[in-house]
């Protein structure tokens, strides 16, 4: 015996979720457009990130609540932070990869954490944090000067241990302030502009 109302509600079903995959993959497109659109911009971007941890700290100052969700926060930002302070690979684990001589290759700082990635988990870590904020089942009751003071010393502890780490290997994690060498191909193209403008 045929059952059509069932065949029915089984054919509704398959329409429904095949109709979220497409609006889910529509919406994935989107946003992937978008963060290639922003990718060049590093200094827009941690402005507006900027704003939005700026945003962040004055809501949970005004609400005066929401402490254990921040201390969470921070302790995830601290994690993005090593990382995107620490080699690709670690010479402890695979022997040291910068050149340690002039006939070594040289080979560039390469993160752990590249910066886009870093900028885009700080940004969904705060939207994150903001959410919870707007529910009262994440405001646990604590004593945030002990979570402060706690963090202080394992963001202290923490760095001092990848100070120690940057100096024992000689690598340094930033490009700014480094010399930069120019090429015989850019001498010769800026030779040659210097005599057309003549």
């Amino acid at each position: 015996m045929y059952d059509g109302g069932a065949a029915g509600g089984l054919e509704d079903s398959v329409g429904e979720s095949s109709a979220a995959a497409r609006l889910s993959s529509t919406l994935g497109r989107k946003l992937q457009h978008y963060l290639d659109k922003a990718a060049p911009h590093t200094a827009a971007r941690w402005v507006g990130a900027s704003v939005l941890t700026l945003l962040y700290a004055i809501r949970v100052y005004f609400l005066n609540g929401w402490y254990i969700v921040t201390y969470g926060l921070g302790i995830y930002l601290l994690n993005l932070l090593i990382a995107f302070l620490s080699p690709q690979i670690d010479p402890e684990m695979e022997g040291p990869t910068l050149p340690s001589s002039r006939e070594d290759e040289f080979r560039p700082f390469q993160r752990r954490l590249p910066e886009f990635k870093f900028w885009y988990s700080y940004v969904k870590a705060f939207c994150t944090a903001s959410v919870m904020t707007c529910f009262d089942m994440f405001n646990i009751p604590v004593f945030w000067p002990i979570l402060l003071l706690y963090f202080i010393t394992l963001f202290v502890l923490t760095m001092k241990r990848q100070i120690k780490h940057m100096i024992k290997y000689r690598y340094v994690p930033f490009s700014f302030g480094k010399a930069r060498y120019k090429g015989r191909a850019e001498d010769a193209g800026g030779a040659g502009a210097a005599g057309r403008d003549k």
